[in-house]
């Protein structure tokens, strides 16, 4: 919602949950925003007041939504690892927005680690394994987090397979219960056949600041390392601290990333009327 508010392209219509006392929606009011908690039905009602839509339910629940915004003509960008729409990470595909119903941001190791694989993969031979860990903090993983790491795995690593063509895939998240909150660190662990790890070393720093135009708060904090053919690359998110603490970056880059795939979207749309979400 903050960060939807913050934009210049785009204009924050309405906030719909399912549960009357939550939290989210209060404070949405407290803000001045038009609120329900009646859901997809509120939705369905007021189907002409808005041009996209940010899911950020269930992998279960978003095929049942995206059902009605099809139908509807509405663009979605699912921040659930359901899989229905195009994979998108800005730093990478963006354009595929441009004729997209239904757009997945993936997963936020996805978004972390996605760029460094593929910016991997351009400057390799061939790429034959990838295994990404992220850690994010307990306080940041929230009911639909802990629901969906199956989903979470999975997708993060049919992405990784498809961004940076590995025949081998492995995604693994960890939740730390330390307090005060640990911030995101993923770790990508790579077996290549290459002839110049410099090339390496340069594809990193260059996707690197690609990310840090959209996620000001995504960091290298391990360069680039090699031994016997496994080049190993760790970085970390830091949120940039609109509402959540900024140590739940995992939250802030799948946001950054769903905000500057709307923002892509509004441009393909109109250059005059803002898009409401």
């Amino acid at each position: 919602m903050f960060k939807v508010k913050s934009s210049s392209r785009l204009k924050l219509a309405f906030l719909v949950g399912r549960n009357k006392d939550s939290k989210g929606l209060g404070i949405a009011k407290a803000q001045g925003v038009e609120t329900s908690s009646d859901g997809l039905d509120f939705l369905q009602d007021n189907v002409g007041h808005f041009d996209l839509v940010f899911d950020a339910t269930s992998a279960a629940s978003h095929g049942i939504n995206n059902r009605f915004f099809q139908r509807a003509g509405k663009f979605a960008i699912d921040l659930t690892p359901a899989k229905v729409g195009e994979l998108c990470v800005p730093s990478i595909n963006l354009d595929v927005v441009n004729d997209a119903q239904n757009v997945n941001p993936i997963s936020c190791g996805g978004q972390a680690s996605l760029p460094l694989a593929h910016a991997l993969a351009q400057a390799v031979d061939e790429v034959e394994y990838l295994e990404v860990v992220s850690t994010i903090s307990s306080l940041s993983a929230g009911m639909a987090t802990r629901e969906n790491i199956n989903e979470y795995m999975t997708t993060t690593e049919y992405a990784l397979a498809l961004f940076a063509g590995a025949k081998k895939t492995k995604a693994i998240l960890n939740i730390n219960p330390a307090e005060p909150g640990v911030s995101m660190q993923t770790t990508l662990y790579a077996r290549a056949k290459y002839q110049d790890f410099s090339q390496i070393e340069v594809a990193m720093r260059a996707i690197t600041k690609k990310v840090q135009a959209y996620v000001p708060g995504y960091q290298l904090v391990l360069q680039p390392m090699e031994e016997r053919g496994q080049v190993t690359v760790s970085l970390t998110v830091r949120g940039s601290g609109d509402y959540l603490p900024s140590h739940a970056g995992n939250l802030d880059i799948i946001n950054c990333a769903a905000v500057a795939v709307a923002e892509h979207k509004h441009a393909t749309l109109s250059k005059e009327t803002p898009c409401q979400s």
